[in-house]
C-alpha cells in the first residue's frame, strides 16, 4: 500500500550547490574555507580553493568551483526501508524519512522545539536547522570559529568509503568507477576527465590507474557484446539440420560460410574469423561463468581465450567445473597464472581426457619456420614429449655455460639461442684453443667431475652435475662432417666435450623439479603434476617422469604439506635410512638380487614400474611439525628414505629457523623457495630457485634473517622495494603487500600447490 505524503518534497544536494574544486584536494586539514567566509558572503571564490581549472567553469559559479549533480545514493537500506513502512499506521501521513539530509532551505519553523545535543564530530551547526546526522555545510551559512573539516570534506587529507574528494575522485581507490563494471558510464566519465586535450588534468596519480583500470574493464565488456552478437549470428545460420537447444538456445555447428560472412565484413582471415566463431559458441555454451566475467570486464580478451583453449577438449558440464575452480582469482592471476591454474583445473576434472589429449596432439608434432618482423627467423618445435624437450633444454643451457666460460659476450639468452644453433648444426662457436691434452676442457664437464650415470626406464638419467655438468647421456663421436654454412669450427677440429657428443636419451638431463600430489604418487587419485618451468601434466606423465627419476640413484625427493587451498605449510626432504636401520622389504629372501646386478633378466628398464609406498615411520618428528614418514620407491635394493616435517612459517613464526647473520641458512632458503616457488612480486614468475633471499627489513636496520621477514626476490624486484616511492611490507610471514607511488595495493600470496 501506499500513501500519498502531504509533506513537501524537497531536492537537495548533499555537499551544497558549488562544493567541490576542479584541483586536488590539498592534504593539508586547514580551518574551514567555504565561499561563506569571504567577504560579501556566498558566491566568492573559497580564499583556500585550487584556483580555476585547466578546463574552465561556468560563468555563474566561482572561479575554481563547480556545480555537482544531485547524488543518486539511497540513504536508506533495504531493511530500514521496511522498518520504516511498518511503523506507519493506517491512515497515517508518512512522517519525514528519519535519513533525509536536510535541505537547502529549511527553516525552522516558530515554535518548534529543538534538542539541546552537541553535533556530531565533524558537523557544522546550521542556525535554525536541525542537527542530522551526516548534514552538511548548508550554503551561505556561518562555519563554527575554530572548527575544522570533517573526514572526506574539501580540506581534509581523509576520506570516506563512497565519497569523491576530487574531479575525478571516483576513479580513486575503492571508489564507485574504481569497482564498478565496464560500460558506457565508465568510459564516459574517463572520457570527460580526459577533457578536450587528452591530459586528465587534475586527476591524481590513484584516479589516473582507476581510469586506465576502468578503460580496460570497458574494453573487456565491449568485446564481450562483440562475440554475443557473434553468438546471435550463430543462431541466425545454424548448420543444415541442427536445431537450436539448451539453455543458450545454439546450434551444434553454424553453416560453412558464416566464417566467410564475418571475415569479410571485419577484413580478416578465414582462420580468425572461424576462432572468433568458436569462442562465441563456447561462451554461450560452455563457459557462462567465464561469460559474465568478460562481459562485466574481470576478464580481458586474451584471459577468455586461456580458458576457452584449455577446456576445449571437456564436455560442457566438465567446462564448467573447471572454471568454476579459477574464477575467483582469474581476474587478479597473470596470462601465465592463469593458464597453470586452469591447466591444473582441467586436469583434476577430467584427469583421462588430458591424457589423451596429448597423446593424440603428439600426432601433430611439427617444427615450424617463420620470419620475424625485424627480418631475422625463428625456428620452433611444437607438441614434442615434455621429457625430451626438458633434456634439449637443458642441453642447451649446458652448452650455453661453456660457450660463456670461453669467453663468448652476450646474455644467458643470446648464449642459448647460440648453442641451440650449434646443437642444430653439428658446429662449435667457442674461439681457438691451442692444442694440448687439456685443451677446450671444462673444469666443469664430466670428464673432469664425476657425473655418472645410471640406467632407468626410457633411457639414462644423469649423475649429480646437473645442468652445469652436462647433459649426461654416453658418449659418443657426433657427427665428423663440416655444418653447412657454419661459422665455426666443425666437432672433429675440437678437444674436449661438443655439443653433439652422444645421445641425448629421453628423460631427465640433468637437475629437474617435479611437483607431483603423494596421492598420485601412490596411485591413489588422479591429480595434476607440474614440471618448474613448463606447467601442470597429467597424472599418467607425472608417474612415468617420477618412475623414471626413481632409477636414478642421484634423485632426491622432497615431500610438502598443504592446506586446504594449496599453500605449504610443512616441507620435509628425503634422506636414505641409516645403515643399521635399512630396511629393504622390496628385496626377495636372500639378498638383494645377483651380486653386481639389480636389474631383472631382459636388461635394466625392462622390469616391473617401481612402487611407491609412504608410511609412517613411529617417530614423532620436528616439535609443531607433521611427524616423520618413510618413502619407499620400490627399487630393488634401494635403502628407504626418511622425512621429518618441518612447520611453514604462514601466520606466525617462532623463529625456529632464524640464522645468526645475514645470509640464511640452507634449510631457511630452501623453505622459503618452497613456501613461494616465484619471486613474491605479483606478476613476477621467475623461479624461487633463480631469486636471491630478500630481507624485508633489512639486516643492517634490524631486520631478522627469518622466514617471516624474508622471501625469494629477483634482480628487478630488488631494485624496485629500494626505490624511495615503492614500498613492500610483509604484513604476515606468507603474505606480501606492495603499495605503488599513486598508493595502490598489490598482494602476493603463498604458492598454491596441486591438492
Amino acid at each position: 500500500m501506499f500513501y500519498k505524503p502531504k509533506t513537501k518534497i524537497k531536492i537537495f544536494f548533499r555537499n551544497g550547490r558549488c562544493c567541490v574544486t576542479q584541483g586536488p584536494v590539498s592534504p593539508d586539514p586547514r580551518r574551514d574555507e567555504d565561499p561563506a567566509r569571504d567577504a560579501g558572503g556566498s558566491g566568492g571564490s573559497p580564499s583556500g580553493g585550487s584556483g580555476p581549472g585547466t578546463g574552465g567553469t561556468p560563468d555563474e559559479f566561482p572561479g575554481g568551483w563547480r556545480e555537482v549533480p544531485c547524488s543518486g545514493e539511497d540513504w536508506l537500506t533495504e531493511e530500514q526501508w521496511v522498518a520504516w513502512l511498518s511503523s506507519i499506521e493506517p491512515g497515517e501521513p508518512p512522517a519525514e524519512d528519519p535519513e533525509d539530509d536536510p535541505g537547502l532551505d529549511d527553516p525552522a519553523q516558530p515554535g518548534t522545539a529543538r534538542p539541546r545535543s552537541r553535533p556530531a564530530k565533524g558537523i557544522r551547526a546550521v542556525k535554525g536547522a536541525r542537527p542530522v546526522k551526516g548534514a552538511r555545510p548548508v550554503k551561505g551559512a556561518r562555519p563554527v570559529k575554530g572548527a575544522r573539516r570533517g573526514p572526506g570534506q574539501p580540506g581534509s587529507a581523509r576520506r570516506i568509503p563512497g565519497e569523491s574528494p576530487g574531479p575525478v575522485g571516483a576513479f580513486g581507490t575503492g571508489q564507485l568507477l574504481d569497482t564498478a563494471p565496464g560500460g558506457p558510464v565508465v568510459f564516459g566519465q574517463a572520457e570527460h576527465a580526459a577533457g578536450d586535450d587528452g591530459r586528465f588534468a587534475g586527476a591524481s596519480d590513484d584516479e589516473l590507474t582507476g581510469i586506465i583500470c576502468g578503460l580496460d574493464r570497458t574494453e573487456a565488456a565491449a568485446c564481450a557484446l562483440k562475440h554475443a552478437a557473434i553468438a546471435e549470428l550463430i543462431r541466425r545460420s545454424p548448420d543444415d539440420g541442427c536445431a537450436l537447444e539448451g539453455p543458450a538456445r545454439m546450434p551444434a555447428t553454424w553453416h560453412e560460410f558464416t566464417e566467410v560472412e564475418l571475415a569479410d565484413a571485419l577484413a580478416e582471415t578465414r582462420c580468425a574469423a572461424d576462432g572468433m566463431l568458436q569462442l562465441a559458441h563456447d561462451l554461450e555454451v560452455r563457459l557462462p561463468g567465464t561469460r559474465a566475467a568478460f562481459g562485466s570486464g574481470v576478464l580481458r580478451l586474451s584471459k577468455v581465450e586461456i580458458i576457452a583453449r584449455a577446456t576445449a577438449h571437456l564436455d560442457p558440464d566438465e567446462a564448467r567445473a573447471a572454471e568454476a575452480l579459477v574464477l575467483d582469482r582469474a581476474g587478479r592471476l597473470t596470462p601465465g597464472g592463469l593458464r597453470s591454474a586452469i591447466a591444473r583445473a582441467a586436469i583434476e576434472v577430467a584427469p583421462g581426457k588430458a591424457a589423451e589429449r596429448r597423446e593424440k596432439e603428439q600426432r601433430n608434432a611439427r617444427v615450424q619456420r617463420w620470419m620475424e618482423d625485424s627480418g631475422n627467423a625463428a625456428l620452433m618445435g611444437r607438441e614434442l614429449p615434455p621429457a625430451d624437450v626438458l633434456a634439449a633444454d637443458q642441453r642447451i643451457t649446458w652448452w650455453a655455460k661453456r660457450l660463456k666460460a670461453a669467453g663468448l659476450d652476450g646474455d644467458m639468452d643470446q648464449l642459448r639461442a647460440l648453442a641451440y644453433m650449434d646443437i642444430m648444426l653439428g658446429r662449435d662457436s667457442r674461439p681457438a684453443m691451442p692444442a694440448g691434452p687439456d685443451a677446450g676442457r671444462d673444469p666443469k664437464s664430466p670428464e673432469t667431475v664425476g657425473g655418472g650415470t645410471a640406467s632407468g626406464p626410457g633411457g639414462t638419467a644423469s649423475g649429480p652435475g646437473g645442468p652445469e655438468g652436462g647433459p649426461g647421456g654416453p658418449e659418443g663421436d657426433g657427427p665428423h662432417e663440416p655444418a653447412d654454412g657454419g661459422s665455426g669450427p666443425t666437432v672433429q677440429d675440437r678437444p674436449g666435450r661438443q655439443p653433439t657428443a652422444g645421445v641425448l636419451p629421453a628423460g631427465f638431463a640433468g637437475r629437474l623439479h617435479l611437483t607431483i600430489p603423494l596421492a598420485t604418487l601412490l596411485n591413489l587419485a588422479e591429480r595434476p603434476g607440474e614440471i618448474a618451468g613448463l606447467g601442470p601434466i597429467d597424472p599418467a606423465l607425472a608417474r612415468d617422469l617420477a618412475d623414471a627419476a626413481a632409477a636414478n640413484p642421484q634423485t632426491s625427493y622432497c615431500v610438502t604439506v598443504t592446506d586446504e587451498q594449496g599453500h605449504a605449510i610443512g616441507h620435509g626432504c628425503a634422506r636414505p635410512e641409516p645403515k643399521n636401520h635399512t630396511r629393504t622389504g622390496h628385496d626377495p629372501p636372500g639378498g638383494p638380487g645377483p651380486p653386481g646386478d639389480h636389474d631383472p633378466p631382459g636388461g635394466p628398464g625392462t622390469g616391473p614400474r617401481p612402487g611407491f609406498t609412504f608410511t609412517a615411520s613411529g617417530d614423532e618428528g620436528p616439535p609443531g611439525g607433521y611427524g616423520a614418514w618413510r618413502l619407499s620407491t620400490g627399487v630393488p635394493g634401494r635403502p628407504d628414505l626418511l622425512i621429518a616435517f618441518d612447520p611453514i612459517a604462514l601466520e606466525t613464526c617462532d623463529h625456529r629457523f632464524e640464522a645468526r647473520g645475514h645470509d640464511p641458512g640452507v634449510k631457511l632458503r630452501h623453505l622459503s623457495e618452497i613456501r613461494h616457488a616465484t619471486c613474491t612480486g605479483p606478476t613476477c614468475r621467475r623461479p624461487a630457485q633463480q631469486c636471491d633471499f630478500e630481507h624485508n627489513v633489512p639486516y643492517e636496520t634490524g631486520g631478522r634473517t627469518c622466514l617471516c621477514n624474508g622471501g625469494p626476490t629477483c634482480r628487478h624486484e630488488h631494485r624496485l622495494k629500494q626505490h624511495p616511492r615503492w614500498k613492500v611490507e610483509q604484513i604476515t610471514p606468507g603474505t606480501f603487500r606492495r603499495t605503488a607511488p599513486s598508493g595502490r595495493q598489490y598482494t602476493t600470496e603463498p604458492t598454491r600447490y596441486p591438492i
